[in-house]
């Protein structure tokens, strides 16, 4: 008689939980955004020139700019058209310089910096209240005894997946 009251118990208490868990649902997104598809399907992107004034290195232009849809593309369902976007991303390359950033006791720099700036004007048109133009930065060092043509190319990768990080976040994570 026991042993059947403990399985009815058992039963009753293991159907509650699976009652439970039905009713829940939980929604993880491992890529970062949090889009409502049902209102925003489409992305527009223009172009990011290269407006440094300071410093102008030929490849970072293309490089940016295939970095940043390339990274919209990859990790949401947007579809990408060539104007009047759900979401548009415009700007520019704002600043990029090099910096020395400490100098030895012979007096000539150890190590310097490459900083790099991005202007960013970003048009959420069903949601107007999210627009905003920001500028987006990010740096890396090196040591001054490398020329920077010798490290340029990899150092201008990094800053730009920082800044399309930050671009993304700020854009369609919400975080």
């Amino acid at each position: 008689m026991d042993s059947i009251k403990n399985r009815c118990r058992r039963l009753s208490v293991l159907s509650v939980l699976l009652c439970l868990l039905a009713a829940c649902s939980v929604s993880y997104k491992f890529n970062g955004a949090s889009i409502n598809y049902d209102k925003v399907k489409t992305i527009t992107f223009e172009n990011f020139p290269n407006r440094s004034a300071a410093f102008v290195w030929g490849p970072m232009e293309t490089m940016f700019n295939t970095e940043l849809q390339d990274r919209y593309m990859r990790q949401t369902r947007l579809r990408q058209v060539k104007r009047d976007g759900d979401l548009e991303l415009s700007g520019e390359i704002a600043n990029y310089d090099a910096y020395n950033k400490g100098v030895g006791s012979d007096g000539y720099s150890t190590m310097a910096e490459l900083r790099m700036t991005v202007n960013v004007r970003f048009v959420n048109n069903s949601n107007h209240t999210e627009d905003f133009e920001r500028k987006f930065s990010a740096s890396q060092e090196y040591n001054s005894s490398q020329s920077l043509a010798s490290v340029q190319e990899e150092l201008v990768k990094k800053m730009i997946e920082d800044i399309v990080d930050q671009i993304f976040n700020a854009t369609v994570a919400n975080w």
